[in-house]
């Protein structure tokens, strides 16, 4: 699958504990099954004693194709990056009745979530 290119616009959440928690709102599209959809989703990250960050995104994401709508949730782990981005590594899965995503469904999916400072982001299953 190729890469979706995506936009995502942050805001810090009440933290939990001395910790901060963040909010990303995602609009972006790109190639999914060989289909071109549009992607949008929301996802939520804690930062970790050690710095590191664990992200979730339970079932707040859509995909948007031609003959309908796959939903996902995803979950990862990374951290920021020296120029204020992120990375993230984890995995997604798919719940479709779209004919053209259905070969998404019961699958557990690898996938890497990179923000650069800008908040362009890129998403890659």
């Amino acid at each position: 699958m190729g890469p979706m290119a995506c936009t995502a616009a942050n805001k810090v959440l009440p933290t939990q504990g001395t910790f901060p928690k963040f909010e990303a709102a995602v609009q972006g599209g790109g190639t999914l099954a060989g289909v071109q959809v549009k992607k949008m989703s929301t996802y939520y990250a804690e930062m970790r004693a050690d710095g590191s960050m664990y992200g979730e995104l339970p079932n707040l994401g859509i995909v948007i194709a031609a003959d309908g709508v796959a939903t996902f949730r995803a979950t990862g782990s990374g951290g920021m990056t020296e120029d204020g981005g992120s990375k993230f590594r984890g995995a997604c899965y798919f719940e479709t009745t779209a004919f053209s995503l259905m070969s998404q469904n019961s699958k557990a999916m690898i996938d890497e979530w990179d923000v650069d400072s800008s908040g362009n982001a890129k998403w890659e299953i």
